[in-house]
C-alpha cells in the first residue's frame, strides 16, 4: 500500500455572497475531487489545537503527524532547516518577509502593509534585494539568509524569542502598533525601508505596475526544533513535494526527502503538473511509500482577497494533480490511500488564517466508503465526523487506528 497527502494550503473558506452563499471550494469546477468523494470518507478535522495560532506551521505539523503542542518551537526555525542553517541551541530564527508598505507617509510607523508578498516577487529579484539588506543591515550577531520569493530568514545569535505579528494578519493596517519592541529589530526594519524604497529593482517594479518590495518584516521567532523521524514513527519512507521553505523544513526535521520540481514557486502559476508527475514517480518508480504534496496557491489567493483567483487555484489542483495522480496510480496497478485536505482556512473575507476545522477526503483504491456527492466544507460538516486531534489523522490514513 502506498500513501499520499495532497495538502491544498488555505483552501477552506466561508460562504460568500457573490457565490450565492457557496465557498470557493463549492463553487470551483472539481470533477476529479467530486468523483473520488462518492467512494471516499468525508469528514472534518481540527488541525490547529485550541489556544495556538492558526498558521501553516502548526497546521502542517499536525497533518504530518506531529502534535504542535509538543513539537512546535516557532515557524522560522523550520524554514531555517530547509535552507541548511545550522542553528545553535540558543540561536533565534525569524522569518524575514519582503513586504510592500505604503510610501506616502513621512513616518515609518504611520505606513500600512499593502501586500505581504510584494506581488509574489520572484526569487531572483528578491535575492538581489536581500543582498542589499545583508550589506546595509550588517551587524555582529545577526545573519540574513535568502529563501524563496518573499520568504527569507534572520538569525539572531544568542538571541531571545520575542512576540511579533505576521504581516498577512495586519494587511492595510498602520504598522506602528505592530513593530517589535526590541530596539535593534525595530531599527533594522526601519532602515530596511530606507535601503529598499529607491532600489533600482523597485523602481522597475513600479514602472511595470508591480508592488515594490520596500521593507523587511520580521516575525515567526523560535528556537531549533527537534522532530522525531517520520520513517521510524510510521515505518514508511517519505518524501515532500513543496515550493515553500516551511514545508521543506518540516521534511528535513522529520528525515524525509525533499523532491524539487522545476517551476514550482508557491504562487498561482506554480508547476501543478510537475508536482503531480513527481508524486507518481516517487510512489511507482523511486521506492517511496508516502508523499506529501503541498500546494500554496489557494492560501496566497486567500491572502490577496481574490475569490476568482482562489477558485482558479483549486480548479488547477483538481485538474493537474488530483486527476492525473489518481489515474496514473490506478493505471500502474498501485494500491494506494490518498488524503486530500487544507491545512487551515484562509477566508477571502478576512485575508488571513483562521483556526476552524477543515474538510478532509480519504480515498482508498481498494475499497469504497459511503461517500458524498462532493468534497467541500458543506459535505464535511454534514458527515458528522470531527477528528479533534489533527495529528492523529495520519494514523487513520495509514490504518493504524
Amino acid at each position: 500500500m502506498k500513501y499520499a497527502i495532497v495538502l491544498c494550503d488555505g483552501m477552506a473558506d466561508e460562504p460568500i455572497d457573490e457565490l450565492d452563499g457557496r465557498t470557493p471550494l463549492e463553487a470551483a469546477h472539481t470533477p476529479n475531487m467530486d468523483r473520488l468523494a462518492k467512494t471516499s470518507e468525508i469528514g472534518m478535522v481540527r488541525t490547529v489545537p485550541a489556544g495556538m495560532a492558526p498558521g501553516s506551521d502548526t497546521a502542517n505539523l499536525s497533518v504530518a503527524g506531529y502534535n504542535p503542542e509538543k513539537y512546535y518551537t516557532g515557524r522560522s526555525p523550520l524554514e531555517a532547516l530547509s535552507i541548511g542553517v545550522d542553528m545553535k541551541p540558543d540561536d533565534v530564527s525569524f522569518r524575514c518577509n519582503i513586504v510592500t508598505l505604503s510610501e506616502e507617509e513621512d513616518n515609518y510607523e504611520d505606513k500600512k502593509i499593502l501586500d505581504h508578498s510584494s506581488d509574489e516577487i520572484s526569487t531572483e529579484d528578491a535575492a538581489v534585494l536581500m543582498e542589499a539588506l545583508k550589506e546595509g543591515l550588517k551587524r555582529d550577531g545577526y545573519q540574513f539568509y535568502s529563501g524563496t520569493s518573499y520568504r527569507h530568514l534572520l538569525i539572531w545569535n544568542h538571541g531571545k524569542v520575542v512576540g511579533l505579528t505576521a504581516p498577512h494578519d495586519i494587511l492595510t493596517k498602520r504598522i506602528g502598533d505592530y513593530l517589535p519592541q526590541d530596539k535593534v529589530l525595530r531599527e533594522m526594519m526601519q532602515r530596511s525601508y530606507e535601503i529598499l524604497v529607491s532600489h533600482p529593482i523597485n523602481t522597475e517594479r513600479k514602472k511595470n505596475g508591480l508592488n515594490p518590495a520596500n521593507s523587511a518584516w520580521f516575525w515567526g521567532a523560535g528556537t531549533r526544533p527537534a522532530l522525531t523521524s517520520f520513517e521510524e514513527k510510521n515505518r514508511v519512507k517519505g518524501a515532500m513535494i513543496s515550493a515553500v521553505d516551511l514545508l521543506k523544513g518540516i521534511a528535513v526535521g522529520a528525515g524525509m526527502d525533499n523532491l524539487i520540481v522545476e517551476g514550482a514557486n508557491g504562487g498561482l502559476n506554480t508547476n501543478y503538473t510537475g508536482k503531480g508527475k513527481a508524486a507518481v514517480k516517487a510512489l511507482t518508480e523511486d521506492g517511496y511509500d508516502f508523499v506529501y504534496v503541498h500546494i500554496e496557491a489557494p492560501d496566497e489567493m486567500g491572502h490577496q482577497g481574490s475569490v476568482e483567483k482562489k477558485i482558479t487555484a483549486i480548479e488547477r489542483i483538481d485538474e493537474h494533480i488530483i486527476g492525473p495522480v489518481t489515474e496514473a496510480l490506478h493505471a500502474s496497478g498501485t494500491e494506494f490511500r490518498m488524503l486530500v485536505l487544507p491545512d487551515h482556512p484562509t477566508p477571502v473575507c478576512v485575508r488571513t488564517h483562521t483556526g476552524s476545522p477543515v474538510p478532509y477526503m480519504l480515498y482508498d483504491s481498494t475499497k469504497a466508503a459511503a461517500g458524498a456527492d462532493a468534497y467541500n466544507e458543506r459535505t464535511g460538516k454534514a458527515s458528522g465526523i470531527l477528528e479533534e486531534e489533527g495529528y492523529t489523522l495520519i494514523d487513520h490514513l495509514m490504518e493504524k487506528k
